[in-house]
């Protein structure tokens, strides 16, 4: 693996830090605004419909740098609904080796 290079946990650790934000609610926290948004869980639905919609336009657009960009944001976001919806990512992951 390159130095550069992430190790394969990255989206535990996301997703460890999402949950741990879920539970402990710190103030200024992004992530913990979704999970007490006026808007409930609408308000991280309409970001994931932003997000996809930012992704496709970047596909479409042949911008490596912003598909990336936004791909990093859509999954995020993906990843606080599991949360809010008490999914992990090993029920993704179960999910994804049942498909092929």
């Amino acid at each position: 693996m390159d130095a550069d290079t992430p190790p394969p946990e990255v989206l535990d650790e996301l997703f460890d830090t999402i949950e741990d934000r879920k539970e402990t609610l710190p103030e200024g926290s992004y992530t913990a605004s979704l999970f007490t948004h006026e808007k409930g869980e609408n308000a991280v639905l309409e970001k994931l419909g932003e997000e996809t919609t930012e992704t496709i336009l970047a596909a479409k657009d042949d911008d490596r740098e912003e598909l990336l960009a936004e791909s990093a944001d859509l999954v995020y976001h993906l990843l606080v609904v599991l949360a809010m919806e008490e999914a992990s990512l090993d029920d993704l992951r179960t999910e994804l080796r049942d498909r092929f």
